[in-house]
Order: structure tokens, then C-alpha cells, then sequence
């Protein structure tokens, strides 16, 4: 077997791979796109850092490629869309850099909170200024981590350890995980407004963007310290530099930026009360060892046809699985998707139901693709088909999965119960000939609408008016329905209604809707 190796991967890795029987290490760095494209011709398996460009071209003149190995988190330098046609696992090193960029994260913190950065350039300026730099302890402080994931759960631990009050905010926290950790657990709201220090290590996503903005900041403690060392454009930079120049947060620590390299002349470096640093989250020795260990024993793995973990994009089904299955992977990422959207709070439990014919195979697979679309929702690109699974049961989500082989009505039958804080909710959909994924189900209610695109979904009283005053605002706002779907039980009861819209339904609107008398629900929902 030929192993590919095109960036410079810390020598243990590489020792693994030379160990594998029959394998062959090449070398080579520093390769422009053609050259590339005919050294891989022959590999059976490449291993990159984030220098090598792995484009559809390259991945396409690949003959045997098996499995390409990003030492590192990040993979946008690999077409992964290309590899999955072409069937070649990507595999990645997730938890390699979690200490690296955890303790970075507190050195952050401590910076903000003692001005070191400050009082150091104080003293080569040949001043010896103590009055300025006066800061405070850490401990008996109130600090908000948002997002417990493996880095966030770090930070929690360090922070119990110097003696602070940790709140923990993660949609997928549970009460059980968070008294394991040792956390308080609090919605979004509640955490950034009791904390004196925020931390935010949450992948950056449609829902996280700008999650700490203008609203969060007014909610915020006066003198609080911000520290970011998750993703650039989690935090409003604008309302950040509002925030500093008011004094509502006091210093703030960044290690990443919405725009990188941070520009020279942008606002957050006229603060002298802001640390920044170069993303250097994940630049240890260690970490640097750590991703080459990890990746390389991943790709072993796969060569080996042993289990695998951390793949970035779907693994190859058989010819049968993937005739039978596939129509229901596209279908069970959008149904988690969906309901992902209607629920308040932290998902404790999901039901997976398989009806009709698909109870008679393994839908291992399309189970995947239902815990991607539910946890991907919140947590971006950290979710993927394989370590799905995997983070559904770090998290505490209990998944189950139920087969009833008769349908009495559908062919095939895929069904989705979740509970959470807020009570129980339940989607169904299916396939029909010629129009492919259907939703049919959503709380009790029928409904036969395609599972894609953006959709205002409502709960409200069945009377007549309702739906043309819904139309009405979208109308005000500019916003073209292209469909509706209305369910109901009875006449007179409640209905559930979706609206299949041209774009994304501002939040005024959502409001506004809302304060309409006999809507029960609203929630925009985009697939």
C-alpha cells in the first residue's frame, strides 16, 4: 500500500504508518496541483496538514485512494464532497489539540483578568506603572463556558480548580452530564447575565453567529471579561467595541477574528484593555504530535477495514444497502434537522421509528444521518455521519431505536419523538414515487410537504382569518410564500401550518407574529 504524505507531519505519526505490513511512505511536500495529481494516482491512502489543496481534480486522478488523513480539525482545504462520490473516507484528529487549546483559553482568561500583556509592554516602554494595571482574582467569579463540548468541559474543569462558579450553556447539556461535570447549568440568557467572565467554545454556525451581540451584551454584568478562542464571528466585533468603549465589559480576550489576519487599523486594536493573540489555539509541540498520532492511527484503521471514529464525510455503503437505504439518508438528516427546530432546551431522549419495509434492514446508516441532522443543528461542522453516534452518547442523549415491520398505511415509515424540557415533539416522513421525501407527520397533525428550504411553521387556533393575517405580515415584510401545507384534527380545534418561503424570516416578523391572537407556535425552520 502506497501512504502519501505531502506536509510536514510530526515524525511519530509517521512511524505508524510505517509500520503497517506492506505499506510504503512517500514523502513528498511542496507539490503543485499536477504534480500532486500524479503522485496520488497509485496511493492508496494521503495525509495532509492544511497546506495541501486536496481539490475534486486531485481526488478524481486518485486510482486506489482509500482514505485521505487531515492531521488537524479543519478540512477546507479537502473537497469533501468529491471524496464521498468517489468513496474515500476523510478522517481528521478532533481531540489532539482539546488540552493546547483548552489551556490557552485560561491563559487568555488569567491575561484579561491580571493585564499581564499590558504591564509587560508598560515595563520595555521603561515605565514602572502598578496603579494601572490593578486586576482581579479569579476565584469566588462567576464565569460562563458556552458550549461544553471536549474543549468547553476542559475549561470548566480548570475553572472549578481555581476556585470559580462555573455555569454551563450547551443545547445538548443535560442536567444528569451537568452535575457529572460539576456545572451549573443555565439557558444562554441566564448564563452571560450572572457571569463576570464569558468563554465561548461553540462551533461557528447560522444559530451561533453573532451570539454574543448588542441584546447579549445589554444582559451582561457591568465590568464583564469576554474570551473567545473558539471561531472568529461568534461574537459581534462591532458591539464588542461598543461594549468596551461603554465599560460594560471591562477586557476581552481574542484569539480569533471574523476576519483573519485581524486588519491592522480595525477598532478592537485601539483597546488597551483587549489581548490578542494569532490563533494559537492549537500551536503546542504537543498538540502539533498529538493530531499527527491521532490521524495516522485513524487512516491505519481504515487501511486495516478496522472500525474508525473521527470520518468527516459518509462512508462507502455496500451496493445493496445503498440501493434499499439511500433515498432514506436525505430524508432522516433533514426529519433531525426539522425537529431540532422545534424544541426548546436540551434534548433528553430520541425515539427512532422504522416502519414497513425499511424494519427488515440495518438502518444503522440512516441513524447517522438522523443524529447528524438533530446535533448538527447546534453544533455546525463537529457533527458528521460517523461520530455521530459517538457525540450523541458524550452528550447524554439516549437514542433508541423502535421497528414495526407492518405499516398499516405507508410503504415505508420513518419516524422521529424527541423529549425535552419543553414537552414531547414528534415528525414522520416517507417517500412517494416520484416525489420523493415527504413530511407527513408533525406532532399528531397530517401534513404532505418536502422537507427542504426555508418554512415558517405555526401552531394556532383554527378559525377563519389565520392564515391570510400570517400572510399579511410575511407580505409587509417582502417575503414570497411558494407553498402551504395546513393540518388539523378537528374543525374548530388547533391546525399546524407550513409555509414554504423565499428567504429567512426575520425575527420582527417571528414577533409579531406571535402577539397575533390564536397563535400558539411559531418557529422558522430552515433545511
Amino acid at each position: 500500500m502506497k501512504i502519501l504524505v505531502t506536509d510536514d507531519i510530526s515524525p511519530l505519526g509517521l512511524a505508524q504508518l510505517e509500520a503497517l505490513p506492506g505499506a510504503s511512505l512517500v514523502v513528498r511536500t511542496g507539490l503543485s496541483e499536477p504534480e500532486l495529481m500524479e503522485e496520488i494516482r497509485d496511493a492508496d491512502a494521503l495525509l495532509v496538514r492544511s497546506q495541501t489543496q486536496v481539490t475534486e481534480r486531485v481526488i478524481e486522478a486518485a486510482q486506489r485512494l482509500r482514505v485521505i488523513g487531515r492531521a488537524g480539525v479543519g478540512v477546507d482545504n479537502i473537497d469533501l464532497a468529491a471524496a464521498t462520490r468517489k468513496g474515500v473516507v476523510v478522517v481528521n484528529a478532533p481531540d489532539g489539540n482539546t488540552i493546547a487549546a483548552a489551556e490557552h483559553t485560561f491563559a487568555m482568561l488569567i491575561a484579561s483578568a491580571r493585564y499581564i500583556p499590558q504591564a509587560d509592554a508598560s515595563i520595555r516602554r521603561g515605565k514602572w506603572d502598578r496603579k494601572s494595571f490593578v486586576g482581579v482574582e479569579l476565584r469566588g467569579k462567576t464565569i460562563a463556558v458556552l458550549g461544553m463540548g471536549r474543549i468547553g468541559t476542559e475549561v470548566a474543569k480548570r475553572a472549578m480548580a481555581f476556585g470559580m462558579r462555573v455555569l454551563g450553556y450547551d443545547p445538548f447539556l443535560t442536567e444528569e452530564r451537568a452535575r457529572e461535570l460539576g456545572v451549573i447549568r443555565k439557558s444562554l440568557e441566564e448564563a452571560i447575565a450572572e457571569a463576570d467572565f464569558i468563554t465561548v467554545h461553540t462551533p461557528l454556525t447560522k444559530e451561533t453567529r453573532h451570539m454574543l451581540n448588542r441584546d447579549a451584551f445589554a444582559r451582561m454584568k457591568e465590568g464583564v471579561r469576554i474570551v473567545n478562542c473558539a471561531r472568529g464571528g461568534i461574537i459581534d466585533e462591532e458591539a464588542l467595541c461598543e461594549a468596551l468603549a461603554s465599560g460594560k465589559v471591562a477586557a476581552a480576550a481574542l484569539d480569533v477574528f471574523e476576519q483573519e489576519p485581524i486588519p491592522a487599523d480595525h477598532p478592537l486594536l485601539s483597546f488597551p484593555n483587549v489581548v490578542v493573540t494569532p490563533h494559537l489555539g492549537a500551536s503546542t509541540h504537543e498538540a502539533q504530535v498529538n493530531v499527527a498520532i491521532d490521524v495516522a492511527a485513524e487512516v491505519v484503521r481504515v487501511l486495516r477495514g478496522e472500525p474508525f471514529r473521527n470520518a468527516v464525510n459518509m462512508p462507502s455503503l455496500t451496493k445493496e444497502q445503498k440501493e434499499v437505504l439511500e433515498p432514506y439518508l436525505l430524508l432522516g438528516e433533514q426529519l433531525g434537522l426539522f425537529i431540532a427546530q422545534l424544541v426548546d432546551g436540551s434534548i433528553a431522549d430520541l425515539e427512532i421509528t422504522y416502519g414497513g419495509q425499511l424494519a427488515n434492514y440495518d438502518v444503522a446508516f440512516v441513524t447517522r444521518t438522523v443524529l447528524k441532522g438533530l446535533l448538527g443543528y447546534r453544533h455546525g461542522d463537529e457533527v458528521n455521519y460517523v461520530n455521530a453516534p459517538y457525540l450523541a452518547e458524550q452528550s447524554g442523549l439516549s437514542v433508541r431505536e423502535t421497528k414495526q415491520p407492518r405499516s398499516k398505511v405507508y410503504t415505508n415509515l420513518l419516524a422521529l419523538r424527541v423529549r425535552s424540557e419543553d414537552g414531547e415533539h414528534r415528525i414522520a416522513g416517507t417517500l412517494f414515487n416520484g416525489f420523493g421525501p415527504r413530511i407527513i407527520e408533525i406532532d399528531g397533525y397530517s401534513v404532505d410537504a418536502p422537507p427542504q428550504g426555508k418554512i415558517l411553521f405555526t401552531r394556532h387556533v383554527d378559525k377563519p382569518g389565520m392564515i391570510g393575517k400570517i400572510g399579511t405580515w410575511l407580505g409587509n415584510a417582502d417575503i414570497n410564500i411558494a407553498g402551504m401545507q395546513v393540518g388539523r384534527k378537528e374543525t374548530g380545534g388547533e391546525a399546524v401550518m407550513l409555509l414554504s418561503v423565499d428567504r429567512k424570516v426575520p425575527e420582527d416578523v417571528l414577533a409579531q407574529i406571535r402577539q397575533m391572537e390564536g397563535i400558539r407556535f411559531v418557529r422558522a425552520i430552515d433545511l
